[in-house]
């Protein structure tokens, strides 16, 4: 077995680890849980760091269990959050569930016959039915009010300046997060819960129940919230989350994410993220040091996590993308590009509109007339004779050129180039 705490350490991926987990880890194969907040229907790349420690603790010959909080995904857990969430029904969470499961498929063996294959849980089950004067009875007695109070996700909402203050409901999630790996202890053999630094109080709080209710030991183990070099939110851009779903995030978009990464992020990341061996990264990161404006540490880390998210014919086609705009790509790659990725690799760029029935239209009259590419037809002609025009990626060396419907890329846009990084989309109406 591998040492699954030490593939952490040198990682980066440890923050908090209760005395005594490492050692029980090495005694054998053992099963442990992460809890994944089911508040949308697909995963974003903050949650990739909980993902990959899963993946990690499989790969090391332990059982992975990834828990969606069905019920207490109806809740909302106060870590980190300054205002109450709005609750999710019934419906919207199975069907968030559902999702969920498919896109950790890719990154857990959930179908082999392994004795450590994966388990999706969902803490729905066993708290559909547990009535609340039960619960009170049976969980509520063993952990006080005051331990609950000494809790940091407790103490900062009660000292916020918010008039709000924190609902019962709330105050009950470490409860009922407890209340999950006490269950998954009894009747999974969980002995290990994992998650982010800010879910250390409610994971305790589990340990502290086990402990105070059935007298045994159990561990818990978290990993630092990633931050960017710069102080920013990872994971978050001008148009917000990186999701994992394609339609919500494009494989390209996502690609594009890890490549535009800093060499200080992408050095961390790639341990991060990447299945990679301490050798392959210890390589990488001096072959990059050696040559930074390759950026061959981007490179890879975007490969390696667009081909684990979402295929190696997806990663192609987001790298035959990328030429498009920064390479000498070809016409064909061009054609190759869905609608959707097209406006993408050139988002930002002027867009000038002109009606379908003026085509075929002679490429001047197209540049210098119809869209503003051009300021003049004297300064198109003199482009167009110097090769420094192209119309879809091919260059233009006949000033008279008409430009026909067939041209048109999806039937109805035109990308002109002029010069080496000047594009302009013509839209046909």
């Amino acid at each position: 077995m591998k040492n699954f705490v030490e593939e952490l350490r040198w990682r980066g991926m440890i923050q908090d680890i209760m005395p005594g987990t490492e050692e029980k880890l090495m005694e054998g194969p053992t099963a442990a849980y992460v809890g994944i907040d089911p508040t949308a229907d697909s995963l974003h790349i903050g949650h990739l760091v909980s993902v990959m420690i899963l993946k990690h603790f499989q790969n090391c010959g332990h059982k992975p269990f990834a828990l969606v909080g069905g019920a207490t995904g109806m809740i909302g857990d106060p870590s980190m959050k300054s205002q109450e969430r709005n609750l999710l029904d019934e419906e919207t969470l199975a069907h968030n569930v559902a999702c969920i499961k498919k896109q950790l498929s890719k990154f857990l063996d959930f179908d082999s016959d392994s004795p450590n294959r994966a388990e999706l849980v969902n803490n729905y089950d066993w708290m559909k039915g547990y009535s609340f004067l039960d619960f009170s009875r049976d969980i509520g007695k063993h952990i006080t009010v005051n331990y609950m109070m000494a809790k940091d996700s407790v103490k900062k909402r009660l000292s916020s300046e918010s008039r709000e203050g924190m609902s019962f409901t709330e105050f009950t999630y470490q409860l009922l997060q407890g209340y999950d790996f006490l269950y998954l202890f009894e009747h999974k053999g969980c002995t290990l819960q994992m998650g982010g630094s800010d879910q250390w109080g409610n994971i305790t709080t589990g340990t502290e129940l086990i402990r105070r209710k059935l007298g045994k030991e159990a561990y818990a183990l978290t990993c630092p919230l990633i931050k960017k070099a710069d102080g920013g939110k990872f994971g978050k851009t001008e148009k917000g989350n990186i999701w994992l779903d394609p339609e919500r995030t494009s494989p390209y978009q996502f690609y594009q994410f890890w490549l535009n990464v800093s060499d200080e992020d992408a050095a961390k990341y790639i341990k991060i993220f990447t299945m990679l061996s301490k050798e392959e990264i210890d390589a990488a990161i001096e072959e990059h040091a050696a040559a930074p404006h390759l950026r061959t540490l981007q490179k890879l880390l975007a490969r390696e996590i667009t081909t684990m998210v979402h295929g190696e014919e997806e990663y192609l086609k987001a790298v035959e993308a990328s030429g498009i705009l920064f390479g000498n790509a070809t016409s064909e790659a061009l054609r190759k590009l869905d609608e959707k990725t097209f406006l993408q690799v050139f988002d930002g760029v002027a867009t000038f509109s002109v009606p379908r029935e003026k085509f075929p239209l002679n490429v001047i009259d197209l540049l210098a007339v119809e869209s503003q590419v051009f300021p003049s037809k004297g300064e198109c002609r003199k482009m167009i004779q110097a090769g420094g025009v192209s119309i879809n990626k091919d260059k233009v060396a006949d000033a008279n050129a008409m430009i026909s419907s067939e041209q048109m890329l999806d039937g109805k846009y035109i990308l002109a180039q002029k010069g080496k990084k000047n594009y302009f989309i013509i839209r046909v109406d």
